[in-house]
């Protein structure tokens, strides 16, 4: 009986002297560890990813001994270069410990140089995230890579009080702009009505690419890491895109379509669901004259008769591997910084969709969205909408991906100089689409 209660409290005194210790975390609120960050949320002062910081580190940072500092604020293309960059030339002090990239990106930089989050989350603590999200930050042999904050898709935003005047004039209107064959065929009635383009698309390919895998294209891309231009169904989807383009109907953005919609130039952009950030409340056209924008949300066009897709965007959070002390702090960051009320306020005031299951549904009943928020709530029906009607499809993996896509976006912007000018003038339309579809061809 007296070794049994000796060994007890053996036991009790051990495990009182571990906890007293903190041998089951390396960190230690008498000695912070600084965790780097480089983020694409945002370079404005205040940004919604800073704020949450500031918190972090006023808070549960405190508390456990971890500062998050953010020394980079950059797009999501530019960090993927300056961290290749970085580590090519071996000089990792600039390597900062957790950043924002593609997984493209990621995986370049080499798996086993970047935590693994399952080392860090449970299966039971990953369950509750959307399995798609997970998926996209997924490397081949199963390692979570990039851990999911947040996720964006496009889809449509219409300077409202442009396009009230316009179906009042010809008889449009939204539901027309359900399908892409009522997209294209609305672009056209605008552009003969207004004389303008209809609407700016930010990622062309990517609108293409659903048209076509909704029509049963099948694999788009060849080994290289670029397109199988020998795919007829995705041809018949680029022709359909490029006939509109040289016709004056839409154009390729110059960067960003919110821009171009904000000074009338085009009544609507095809872009990022976190665009909206970038919108005003008003449409001030060349000549001076302003008029409320009544932003108008509606989902991504689809194929009539088909199965919906949406792109499933957006970076997630990858972790440079240095010290399991550091591997420990960024996992604590990112627990916090997606636990679910939270990251719904995050995702709220960027335009960007949950990543948590069952978020949308809370969403529904959120009154904290920011000015104006009738623009905000549209957006979020949009995407609930899409949630629940479309398949998401994640953005190709391949390395130099974003490269080229970037080239073929130059050249359109160049070619759409000219070619309408040309259409005008009599040239055949075919024709000149095909001249598009050549610089496609090109990219290798």
């Amino acid at each position: 009986m007296k070794k049994r209660v000796l060994s007890l409290l053996l036991s009790v005194a051990l495990l009182l002297t571990l906890s007293a210790c903190g041998e089951d975390t390396l960190l230690n609120k008498r000695e912070p560890v600084t965790v780097t960050f480089w983020h694409v949320y945002g370079e404005q002062s205040g940004s919604p990813m800073d704020v949450l910081v500031q918190e972090f580190n006023r808070t549960v940072g405190t508390d456990k001994g971890v500062r998050v500092q953010v020394t980079n604020l950059s797009s999501a293309s530019m960090i993927g270069g300056f961290l290749k960059e970085a580590q090519k030339g071996g000089d990792l002090q600039d390597m900062p410990d957790l950043f924002t990239c593609h997984i493209s990106d990621a995986t370049a930089l080499g798996e086993d140089n970047l935590v693994d989050w399952r080392d860090w989350f449970t299966e039971e603590e990953l369950s509750d995230f959307v399995p798609g999200f997970l998926a996209d930050g997924t490397a081949e042999d199963g390692k979570l890579l990039l851990f999911p904050i947040s996720k964006s898709t496009q889809l449509l935003m219409f300077n409202g009080s442009g396009f009230s005047r316009f179906s009042q004039a010809t008889g449009a209107n939204y539901d027309d702009l359900a399908t892409w064959d009522g997209f294209y065929d609305t672009a056209r009635k605008f552009s003969d009505w207004a004389g303008t383009p209809f609407c700016a698309l930010d990622y062309p390919i990517r609108a293409v690419e659903l048209c076509a895998l909704e029509r049963g294209s099948g694999n788009l891309y060849t080994e290289n890491g670029w397109y199988d231009t020998n795919n007829a169904v995705f041809k018949e989807c680029w022709m359909q895109f490029a006939r509109a383009l040289v016709q004056g109907h839409v154009v390729v953005s110059d960067l960003y379509s919110n821009t171009q919609v904000m000074t009338g130039e085009v009544l609507g952009g095809l872009g990022s669901s976190a665009a909206i950030l970038y919108y005003n409340d008003t449409v001030t056209y060349r000549d001076g004259t302003r008029e409320p924008m009544d932003l108008h949300v509606l989902p991504m066009p689809m194929s009539a008769g088909c199965d919906a897709l949406m792109t499933q965007a957006g970076v997630g959070l990858g972790a440079y591997k240095t010290t399991e002390q550091k591997a420990e702090a960024a996992a604590l960051f990112v627990r916090w910084l997606t636990e679910p009320e939270r990251n719904l306020d995050f995702v709220a005031q960027t335009g960007y969709m949950p990543v948590r299951n069952g978020a949308f549904d809370g969403i529904e009943n959120y009154d904290k969205f920011p000015e104006p928020a009738e623009s905000y709530q549209q957006l979020y029906a949009a995407l609930k909408t899409m949630r629940e009607d479309y398949t998401p499809v994640s953005e190709p993996r391949f390395e130099g991906y974003y490269s080229k896509v970037s080239a073929l976006y130059d050249g359109l912007r160049q070619l759409q100089k000219e070619l309408p000018a040309r259409a005008a003038a009599g040239e055949n339309v075919d024709a000149l689409a095909e001249e598009t579809w050549a610089l496609l061809c090109s990219i290798r």
